[in-house]
């Protein structure tokens, strides 16, 4: 199954990462990824890592994208009230504030 060979590979990227030739732009050789062994459960375990594995994935993509969105409107929610806490306008139109 393609996606659970991907979640698999992406728990090994160091190990991949570590076996790149230095010199020149840094490359896999396909020799060096056959010495991997990966495990292959039965089908019914796949589809159920990865049903779980891209639950997660679209959780935290979900969490990221709102995140944003989150921050912009606390701080819109806390200038309004350092608005309303720090003006000390009138409470009523005739009676001024009291200065120190």
């Amino acid at each position: 199954m393609p996606k659970y060979l991907f979640h698999y590979l992406t728990t090994q990227q160091d190990a991949i990462h570590a076996t790149k030739s230095a010199g020149g732009i840094p490359h896999v050789y396909s020799k060096d990824l056959q010495n991997f062994l990966i495990p292959i459960p039965p089908l019914e375990i796949q589809q159920e890592i990865v049903k779980i594995l891209d639950q997660f994935s679209a959780l935290t993509t979900d969490l990221l994208a709102g995140i944003p969105a989150e921050i912009k409107a606390r701080k819109k929610q806390y200038e309004y009230y350092r608005e309303k806490l720090l003006t000390f306008k009138p409470l009523t139109p005739n009676k001024e504030v009291k200065k120190c």
